[in-house]
């Protein structure tokens, strides 16, 4: 009986041996880590330039570091493009483009292509730096696309998207991430090796993905930028101290370490919330599974890189998603975000009424005495939940003369439920009725805040299109003629009538004018008008030199009368 108990306790130890052991992975180097790789930020430049005949140009800089250098060059379907190829290696490639691709090659260039169309391969003398390449390449053809950096490259193709980016127009060199550019799919040979390992228990239903890094204590790697591609999951980050942890993307991620978290937009970090020195794989793995109370875990990667500061995407790699998101990430059609790369991505959309129901179409004009409204929103942090804080706004006009002003904004309330992680606000446009620009960029600044810590959120802008009201000319007043204004008007009719009448009348009788005057006669003896009310002159009895003897004789005779009568 006794043997049995011990045989029965034997087997009950192994089986919990193995079930333990089953939850724990023994990591290997491997080249190609199929949950983490890493992303490197090199010299290079993008650009609006697109050319009269509506040809691209695009400078591909091929750097290699490793024995490998056989690049294969797809661009069947790429929009008309001027492809320049540099490279201080000697490399050799296969290329397969469309009719509308010319290949430019220095003609000292080590470059070696092989293709049965070779009629589309140009060699130019041109230099070889990047800035004298750019300056070359715009004295030739206008201007520049894009410059992109490669590393080790393995095959690059066309995703056949329009290559210009928005509000660009210069080229100048500077740090960026090749796979943000979205008008090609760059495969490159991976820069480092990794440790690597995944149980062979998968997670099972909706149970999150747990996703583990660690830092050995050795490695002087201390600085680590996150960009999380999985929709769902959980991330356990283990490193030396002073290591900082900065998320440049989360997709409802819940995160423990032993390091300082630096969330995107975030001035202030988050502290540690577990304490361990160790670095042994096995003990970060149980570490990790107690800590989010999960029964096995997706990945376990530890990384061994010769570099301070590191830039890791988290996604399966044969996801379409996560490909289309490190490769081909598109720019939004309704918002732009302004946004450094470590800030969370902001969308603004508008409307033209309070109640939020109908977007506002980025090609519809809106009159300027209407008023819009607008709603600023972000993604969740996993479970931190951030606060959306305009700080100001303001618009630019986009014509020949750019004119910016402040506009003015109200704050419009928004409950928890209907808008969890954005904020709502509304503008009045009357300021830009005396404006004749039409297309203006409309841009806030927000801060992102965490209980009471704000940090600078970046910018977010948006077109949009104003059209000024129609102002309808005065109508005239029109007057309606009733019964009562008809009699009134022949009333007042009659009454000055009358009234010219008695004047008339008045006058005649002031100037005392006879009624039976003979005018005949009276025309024949008194100068001027016979109705003058002037007093009237006697006639002269004077008689004229012209006169005639007898006619004065006779008048003579007739005066003397009247003096004999009155002696």
């Amino acid at each position: 009986m006794e043997g049995q108990v011990t045989w029965f306790a034997l087997l009950l130890c192994i089986t919990v041996a193995a079930s333990a052991s089953s939850q724990t992975c023994d990591p290997k180097k491997v080249s190609d880590n199929p949950w983490v790789y890493m992303k490197e930020s090199l010299i290079g430049c993008w650009t609006s330039f697109i050319r009269e005949d509506q040809a691209e140009v695009h400078i591909l800089n091929l750097d290699f570091t490793m024995d490998s250098k056989i690049i294969d060059l797809q661009f069947t379907n790429a929009m008309p493009m001027n492809l320049i190829l540099t490279s201080p290696h000697m490399a050799y490639g296969l290329y397969n483009i469309s009719a509308d691709v010319n290949i430019y090659i220095n003609n000292n260039s080590t470059i070696t292509l092989f293709s049965e169309h070779p009629s589309n391969i140009h060699k130019q003398d041109f230099p070889t730096q990047d800035e004298e390449l750019v300056k070359w390449a715009r004295q030739k053809f206008g201007g520049v696309t894009s410059f992109t950096t490669i590393r080790n490259l393995k095959t690059i193709s066309s995703t056949g998207i329009k290559g210009t980016k928005p509000d660009s127009p210069y080229c100048i060199l500077k740090n960026e991430d090749a796979s943000e550019k979205h008008f090609m799919k760059i495969e490159t040979i991976p820069l480092a090796s990794f440790k690597y390992c995944s149980p062979q228990q998968q997670n099972r239903g909706d149970e999150a993905e747990l996703h583990i890094i660690n830092i050995p204590e050795k490695a002087i790697t201390r600085n680590v930028s996150l960009h999380v591609d999985t929709e769902k999951s959980s991330l356990f980050l283990r490193g030396p101290q002073g290591t900082t942890w900065t998320f440049l993307a989360l997709k409802h991620t819940q995160f423990g370490s032993n390091n300082d978290i630096l969330l995107p937009a975030m001035t202030h970090r988050i502290d540690p919330t577990i304490t361990t020195n160790s670095d042994n794989a096995e003990d970060v793995q149980r570490m990790a599974l107690d800590y989010f109370k999960a029964s096995t875990f997706t990945s376990y990667t530890e990384l061994e890189l010769g570099q301070s500061m590191v830039s890791l995407v988290l996604g399966k790699k044969d996801n379409p998603a996560a490909i289309s998101l490190s490769v081909t990430e598109t720019v939004p059609v309704i918002a732009i975000t302004t946004n450094a790369p470590h800030q969370m991505p902001l969308l603004m959309q508008l409307y033209t009424s309070p109640d939020y129901r109908s977007p506002l179409d980025p090609n519809t004009k809106v009159q300027s005495d209407k008023r819009i409204y607008a709603e600023i929103s972000g993604q969740t942090l996993g479970d931190i939940f951030l606060t959306i804080k305009v700080i100001s706004c303001f618009v630019r006009s986009m014509g020949s003369c750019p004119v910016e002003k402040e506009l003015p904004f109200m704050p419009e309330t928004c409950s928890l439920n209907s808008c969890p992680n954005s904020t709502r606000l509304s503008f009045s446009l009357d300021q830009l009725q005396e404006l004749t620009s039409t297309t203006w960029d409309l841009e806030c600044s927000v801060k992102l805040c965490y209980s009471e810590n704000c940090g600078d959120g970046g910018r977010v802008k948006r077109n949009l299109k104003v059209t000024q009201p129609c102002l309808q000319p005065p109508t005239p007043p029109c007057f309606v003629f009733g019964l009562t204004g008809v009699l009134g008007i022949a009333f007042g009719g009659f009454l000055i009538g009358v009234l010219l009448i008695g004047a008339l009348w008045f006058i005649k009788i002031k100037t005392g004018y006879p009624t039976a005057l003979d005018i005949s006669s009276t025309a024949a003896n008194l100068p001027g008008c016979p109705c003058s009310g002037a007093k009237r002159q006697p006639v002269s009895t004077i008689p004229s030199p012209s006169e005639n003897s007898s006619a004065n004789a006779s008048i003579g005779s007739t005066q003397s009368t009247p003096t004999s009568s009155m002696a």
